[in-house]
């Protein structure tokens, strides 16, 4: 089972499953009630068999009984192929609401919530586990409501023929029933260890297709079939141990009513031999023995597809249990500020953007933490009382070495977390008086990794403002200089495109462009300029100046042409702000600043006495 998983009690697991259902109450209740008329044509049919049976015996008109089964076949199969299609649909709506509620639950958690998992992990629980609740919620419990029926109404019907044969069929069916009923909870963990093991392949074959390359690269093929392999072994172990237990109490039902049906024979027999019922009534009888087959089978196929369903049901409970970006903004709904006032400061403008003695731990050792969850632990603090302000126009460079903190602060103004101490502030009010919607409208961000998001490249460079023209499209092309690479796509903007068709370079370039098309007034760029060669850095540089001229630029920076032109440089140690300051200031005033020039040849005229030959420094 993955790690940190809270083992549910079955109450937690039906509570899960059933919440599926609910919405739909009233097409199972239509469903079960055809099922009842279904079952209830079935145990008639003995009834009508006997009477016949008796009027052969009689001599007497067979018309009527003959009439009443073809009645009730007809019957019977009409129902059934309603029933089927109801179920059929039913799952179907089931399984769709049940995907996009996983989909909207996913993109709208916490980012670290999301980000802790593995993506093909979760992939697999929108796609695999979502399949398994569909029996479970629909045919199961239809199922189960009508084997309940027919074994009830079997039982009541056999005590009316003969209430010593309904003693014996009932005794073999009971021993059954336990042994059945035993096997359950090792059914479930073995569904469930199976769906958990699926859900570590789609993660670990994610991450190597993602990664591809490398692995041909490292010739690492063999090594990572093997370890993916693992894993749909594992999962073939857990499947096939179901699969066993399954069969077995699918057997135990069989040999159940194939014993009682041997032990009818001998007692039915003497009990004719000696005129205590006749022998339509022991023919009758074991008909309803035969008939229990379908509904004790049913119960048991039931029980069986119930216990994956809720194992697939603990499973989504993960998901959905995720904390939402949405719980923020109760704090704006009920006008709860922390004791901070909502409203912006009299007097002077105030910065677009301020950092107040911030204070941010990830949580555990993983560094994988909630957001603004207040744990401790034992890590040090990845930023420790940090007080800083981003004008409303210019441009602030972030630096420091790895570690420092610099990708935390652009987490923590996208409001991917909280803090644990301290407050954000926007135009002056802190974050917890706007909502998350408010914030992030009024931001662009270029991430380190630059993805490109399935679709063309016109959605793409559209993505943070669907409602942009053809011509700003066109502007942040010219830009960037994407204009010839866009004029030799097939289908220029309208192509789609994926991360493999464009290289790291392209991909930043169309990141950059998305956010230009955005027009912010605050654009965040994660090393931007990584990937890019001299003149398309020098149009990046261009960009960012004309942003700047008119609103807030904030850049982790690693490269010459983000530094030197910034109109502060924020530098970071250890989740503390050490300077502030232009690049010829720090260059003057700090020792650690000096390091990082030399080290990561910002500037060729500085160097630091054993230090040529250092590897440049991380995020």
């Amino acid at each position: 089972m993955s790690d940190g998983m809270q083992e549910r009690t079955t109450g937690e697991k039906v509570r899960s499953l059933w919440a599926y259902a609910r919405p739909h109450k009233a097409v199972l209740v239509v469903a079960l009630i055809l099922g009842a008329i279904g079952t209830a044509t079935e145990l008639a049919t003995p009834l009508v068999t006997k009477a016949v049976l008796d009027g052969l015996e009689a001599s007497a008109s067979l018309a009527t009984p003959i009439t009443i089964l073809a009645v009730l076949l007809v019957a019977g199969t009409v129902v059934g192929l309603v029933q089927g299609i109801m179920l059929g649909t039913l799952a179907e709506r089931i399984i769709l609401a049940a995907r996009t509620g996983l989909v909207r639950h996913l993109l709208h958690a916490r980012v670290p919530e999301v980000t802790a998992r593995q993506p093909g992990e979760l992939v697999t629980r929108v796609t695999s586990d979502t399949l398994l609740i569909r029996e479970a919620t629909t045919s199961s419990v239809v199922n189960f409501v009508n084997g309940v029926i027919g074994l009830v109404g079997a039982i009541v019907l056999m005590a009316y023929l003969d209430v010593v044969l309904l003693g014996v069929t009932v005794a073999v069916l009971i021993l059954a029933g336990i042994s059945v009923v035993a096997l359950m909870p090792r059914l479930s963990r073995a569904q469930q260890e199976a769906q958990e093991h699926v859900g570590a392949l789609g993660g670990r074959l994610e991450g190597v297709i993602r990664a591809l390359r490398t692995v041909k690269s490292a010739r690492a093929e063999s090594r990572e079939t093997g370890r993916v392999a693992a894993h749909a072994e594992a999962s073939a172990r857990s499947g096939i141990r179901a699969v066993k237990l399954e069969n077995v109490s699918w057997t135990i039902t069989g040999v159940a009513v194939n014993l009682a049906v041997m032990l009818l024979l001998g007692v039915g027999a003497w009990r004719v031999s000696t005129d205590a019922i006749t022998v339509s009534t022991l023919v009758a009888f074991l008909l309803y023995v035969f008939q229990l087959m379908m509904p004790v089978m049913l119960l048991t196929m039931s029980l069986t597809s119930l216990q994956s369903g809720l194992a697939a049901a603990a499973r989504i409970s993960e998901v959905e249990e995720m904390a939402l970006e949405a719980d923020d903004d109760a704090a704006v709904r009920d006008g709860v500020l922390d004791g901070l006032s909502a409203a912006p400061r009299a007097g002077a403008e105030p910065p677009l953007v301020r950092l107040h003695d911030v204070t941010f731990r990830y949580a555990g050792a993983g560094g994988a933490g909630a957001e603004g969850d207040g744990t401790t632990g034992t890590r040090p603090p990845a930023l420790d009382g940090v007080t800083l302000e981003v004008p409303r126009r210019g441009h602030t460079a972030i630096v420091g070495p790895s570690g420092a903190g610099k990708t935390t602060i652009m987490s923590l103004l996208l409001r991917f977390l909280s803090p644990d101490s301290g407050h954000v502030e926007l135009d002056g009010r802190p974050y917890v008086g706007w909502t998350t919607d408010q914030i992030r409208s009024r931001i662009a961000y270029v991430e380190q990794d630059t993805p490109i998001v399935p679709g063309t490249l016109r959605e793409n460079l559209a993505y943070a403002a669907p409602d942009a023209t053809n011509a700003e499209i066109r502007a942040a092309v010219d830009a960037l200089r994407l204009t010839e690479r866009v004029e030799m796509l097939p289908d220029g903007l309208d192509t789609q495109v994926s991360a493999s068709q464009l290289s790291g370079g392209e991909r930043q370039r169309v990141a950059v462009a998305r956010a230009l098309v955005a027009r912010p007034e605050i654009l965040l760029l994660d090393e931007a300029t990584a990937q890019l060669d001299g003149l398309t850095e020098a149009a990046l540089a261009e960009a960012i100046r004309e942003v700047a001229s008119t609103g807030a630029v904030v850049t982790i920076a690693h490269r010459i042409s983000t530094v030197m032109d910034a109109d502060q440089i924020v530098l970071l140690e250890r989740g503390r702000v050490r300077a502030i300051g232009r690049h010829t200031e720090l260059l003057e005033s700090d020792e650690l600043y000096r390091e990082l020039v030399a080290a990561l040849r910002l500037d060729a005229s500085v160097t630091v006495p054993g230090e040529e030959e250092r590897a440049p420094a991380g995020a």
